[in-house]
């Protein structure tokens, strides 16, 4: 094998990663010290790594050029934990697809953690990216502590928009997009309303209206499967 052969493979292999969701160029970059656009480069077949930045991309992903010389298995580093992408606000509620330059980290979950949760989604998310999290600020925890508190991680699940219980009688906690902004509640139908619940008695319940043929997904960005990182 030459060194060009040997650059393809572990291009393949990385962008292999990459589809699954287990690495992203940016995350690449933070863990070699490389530059962004050094590693978009090479990704996208534009250029080659030198010697060294060879070196740093093997280490950070746990690879050695024995894997390719002798096609040994690859072993993913931390495969035995799930991870979602951390990402703004604005893009959990925007973006279907979350493209790499939105992740801000990759956080990881215990291993399965995701797999056996059940999708209920609306038939305009069928080409949604299923899982991310986004992190809840002050005026957005307060009514709903302390089952949620300031600077949480909420791992979001935008294949849930339906409205039934996921585990009753307990309610599910949904993100919901209100005006500009995002809110944590429980949510219920009345009619043609959606209902914001808090948690907390001494917070006022909002009405969102869905208009006719209008789904909840217009308004609900996922249920929260998972609450981490409390204060």
């Amino acid at each position: 094998m030459n060194v060009s052969q040997l650059h393809e493979q572990l291009r393949r292999e990385l962008l292999r990663r990459i589809q699954r969701g287990t690495l992203t160029g940016t995350l690449l970059a933070r863990q070699t010290g490389l530059n962004p656009a050094h590693i978009s480069n090479f990704l996208h077949g534009k250029r080659q790594l030198s010697l060294a930045a060879l070196d740093r991309v093997l280490a950070a992903q746990d690879l050695h050029i024995e894997n390719f010389v002798h096609r040994t298995p690859v072993r993913e580093p931390a495969a035995s934990l799930d991870r979602v992408p951390l990402v703004a606000q604005a893009t959990a509620i925007h973006q279907s697809r979350i493209h790499s330059s939105s992740i801000l980290e990759l956080i990881q979950l215990p291993s399965g953690f995701l797999h056996h949760l059940v999708s209920r989604r609306s038939p305009d998310r069928r080409s949604w990216d299923r899982f991310l999290a986004i992190r809840v600020e002050y005026s957005q925890a307060r009514p709903m502590m302390p089952v949620i508190f300031p600077h949480a991680i909420l791992v979001l699940d935008r294949h849930y928009t339906s409205l039934t219980p996921w585990r009753p009688p307990l309610p599910n906690i949904y993100a919901v997009h209100s005006g500009a902004g995002v809110l944590i509640r429980y949510v219920s139908l009345q009619g043609s309303h959606l209902v914001l619940r808090p948690a907390k008695l001494e917070h006022s319940v909002e009405l969102l209206e869905l208009r006719p043929k209008e789904l909840p997904s217009k308004f609900i960005i996922g249920r929260v499967c998972a609450v981490l990182g409390q204060m």
